[in-house]
């Protein structure tokens, strides 16, 4: 009997312990042994769940517990999940997370501690909720170098973006709809600032480049001063806006990575992905672009992630689990942002100003009901454009995929 602790029973937690009860018969077929939920740590109780006799209010319990060969950690935020980690790594039990905060800020030391200890150190389900995406990574791809990524990260945002886009709501107003849904946490600024975006795109570029970056040292930008106007615009133009983390190696071998809103052409694969799903592009320099999609978050999609390195973790326990592969990248392995080049539209009200600064202008647009401009330009740097945004009062920029 394989015995496993669940870190956390809100909304993963409690998916995890339903993905494991659920689908046991199927589970174990394919393993050979028993799982069994032994403990669920809670601040909480849960009066009446079927789960309410496993639940304790202390960790020590389960980290001092030999039988216990497994912690499921859904907690969210970095500590105690950090600390519960390490420990529970430390003391020779394996730990699979859904915890993006905790793999991009320690992700690196946790999976050291890992190998040091023979025991798995495993995140499917920190990225693009039910998406199998870093497995792939690790193994379908391993005989590639990943050259570039891009994705749509967060539901959250695409689910409000989408909204706008077809329906011409605005922001506000489709973020209510959104926290009304359950999209959307109270206090989404996690979300619609790009904050968890960030940490995705990092623990993405970790794997691909072997160096993890801070998601704190990254350009991030999120959808709060998006509106309709700038929408129409885009989709006149023949683009549509999505909220994307990107990241590439430059050609000094340095890593460049950014959240920020970007007009993605109609023809496009990431321009069709909508509501609460994510996609995710990879570039390999052999297998060349290929694309993941899938639903983004949610209960049960997620849990059903976590669930698969629970399995991965017990199928390999004779022979050890291949483990992701990257270290704590320094200042000089970062890349300097202003010179990260790509396409831009620039939205004004004022044509005369948007023309008479951009001297590279390809595509333009106006809307009458609005008075405003938007215009395509050819690549420029980020230092350029914040340069052309400083000279014309009041513009806006998007960056172009």
């Amino acid at each position: 009997m394989i015995n496993v602790a669940i870190l956390g029973f809100g909304v993963v937690g409690s998916g995890v312990a339903e993905v494991l009860t659920q689908n046991k018969g199927i589970i174990e077929k394919k393993l050979g042994k028993e799982v069994n939920i032994k403990y669920i740590l809670d601040l909480r109780d849960f009066p009446g769940n079927p789960f309410e006799s496993k639940v304790v209010h202390d960790f020590n319990i389960i980290l001092n517990d030999p039988e216990v060969s497994i912690v499921a950690e859904m907690m969210g935020g970095s500590h105690p999940a950090y600390d519960f980690s390490k420990a529970a790594l430390e003391a020779g039990k394996s730990v699979v997370t859904s915890n993006k905060e905790v793999v991009a800020n320690f992700g690196a030391e946790l999976i050291s501690i890992a190998k040091a200890h023979n025991v798995a150190y495993l995140f499917e389900a920190s990225v693009g909720g039910g998406i199998p995406i870093i497995r792939p990574m690790c193994n379908d791809l391993a005989s590639n170098n990943i050259c570039e990524i891009s994705g749509i990260l967060n539901g959250t945002t695409n689910y409000i973006l989408t909204k706008m886009t077809a329906e011409g709501i605005p922001f506000e107003t489709v973020l209510k709809d959104a926290q009304d849904k359950g999209y959307a946490e109270r206090n989404p600024a996690a979300d619609v600032e790009g904050l968890d975006a960030a940490r995705k795109i990092v623990i993405l570029a970790a794997l691909a480049f072997g160096k993890a970056i801070s998601p704190n040292s990254i350009h991030v930008e999120g959808i709060t001063s998006i509106t309709t106007e700038d929408v129409e615009l885009a989709a006149a133009l023949g683009y549509s806006v999505k909220l994307t983390g990107h990241a590439k190696k430059t050609e000094d071998g340095k890593i460049l990575a950014m959240v920020s809103p970007r007009l993605i052409p109609v023809s496009a694969p990431l321009s069709s992905i909508n509501d609460v799903f994510n996609g995710i592009l990879l570039n390999g320099d052999m297998v060349g672009q290929v694309m993941f999609y899938g639903p983004g978050a949610g209960k049960l999609p997620t849990a059903s992630a976590v669930c698969a390195d629970i399995v991965d973790v017990i199928a390999h326990v004779e022979s050890g689990i291949k483990l992701p592969d990257y270290t704590v990248a320094n200042d000089d392995d970062v890349a300097c942002f202003e010179s990260y080049s790509c396409k831009r539209m620039f939205v004004s009200d004022s044509a005369v100003a948007l023309e008479g600064t951009l001297a590279n202008v390809t595509n333009r647009v106006s809307c009458d009901k609005c008075d405003l401009t938007a215009v395509i330009t050819e690549e420029m740097t980020e230092k350029e454009a914040q340069a052309a945004l400083v000279a014309i009062s009041g513009a806006k920029m998007y960056r172009v995929l």
